[in-house]
């Protein structure tokens, strides 16, 4: 009787933990699925006009202030972190290629793709989740239109195209927000500022930026779309689903961020025989 009340919490506990394993490969699983089927319609379905610039519209333009915006803090945080480190060095006129490279090769892309994947992934999730429960899904699919190539491949296509070009504009926001506190506020010469970052930052880095940005739009664009397609009943089912867009995007963008960044090192030193800066 004592070994079996023993063995009960270790089998619980066994149980649980390989509920959340499989729990864990079914749903990275139906992603790649959802995402197979989505990469399936784009070169059978295109879009058309009335159907695609809306949502790039949504998507695009209505994100140009809050990338704008996170862009241009993203640089003055970097001038303001790294500013002591390199007067202690004497190496302050150097500040401006360490600022502009983490900008187009990391912090750019990866900062502004967890902004969009909080303003786009949820909103995403939560447009399709409500189409979900009120039953406009299963309408597209019952006058013969295939929903996943109506809802989501507009969606993924307006994502791996605006995206990049979002974090583009908080690049430029970023190093001229940079520039300007360096300049102005810290009082860095100007023409070394520049004259050290077009030394230092390479095209190879923007390339490498600008790759992360496209998987990331991908990324988001397929967890919102997912998650808003698998949506549960009533608006508890609607949040949680805007929730778990914003949180596996998050997550797939880190690691997507570490994947590309060790690739691209590798693929580097393969092409150049050196190891980039």
């Amino acid at each position: 009787m004592s070994g079996t009340l023993l063995t009960r919490p270790r089998a619980t506990l066994i149980q649980a933990l390989g509920a959340a394993v499989l729990s864990v490969v079914e749903l990275v699983g139906d992603m790649a699925l959802f995402a197979v089927q989505t990469l399936l319609w784009i070169p059978r379905r295109i879009p058309r006009g009335h159907v695609l610039w809306p949502v790039m519209y949504e998507i695009g333009v209505q994100s140009v202030p809050v990338i704008t915006v996170t862009g241009a803090f993203i640089g003055m945080v970097l001038a303001v972190q790294t500013y002591e480190q390199f007067a202690m060095l004497h190496m302050e006129n150097q500040l401006g290629a360490v600022i502009n490279v983490s900008l187009v090769k990391e912090l750019g892309p990866v900062l502004a793709g967890v902004m969009l994947a909080g303003r786009l992934g949820g909103a995403i999730a939560a447009e399709l989740g409500t189409m979900k429960i009120t039953e406009q899904i299963d309408a597209l699919t019952a006058l013969g239109a295939n929903p996943v190539a109506y809802l989501a491949v507009p969606r993924f296509i307006a994502c791996c195209l605006l995206i990049p070009l979002l974090t583009v504009i908080a690049n430029v926001a970023g190093m001229a927000s940079g520039w300007w506190f360096s300049v102005q506020v810290l009082g860095i010469d100007s023409h070394f500022y520049w004259f050290h970052t077009e030394g230092f930052v390479a095209p190879w880095d923007y390339w490498t930026g600008l790759l992360k940005s496209v998987c990331f739009g991908g990324c988001i664009a397929m967890i919102a779309c997912h998650r808003g397609f698998h949506c549960r009943a009533g608006a508890e089912g609607v949040g949680r689903a805007a929730t778990e867009a914003f949180v596996y995007s998050f997550v797939a963008i880190l690691a997507a961020d570490f994947l590309i960044g060790t690739w691209m090192m590798k693929l580097y030193h393969a092409l150049w025989g050196v190891t980039p800066l």
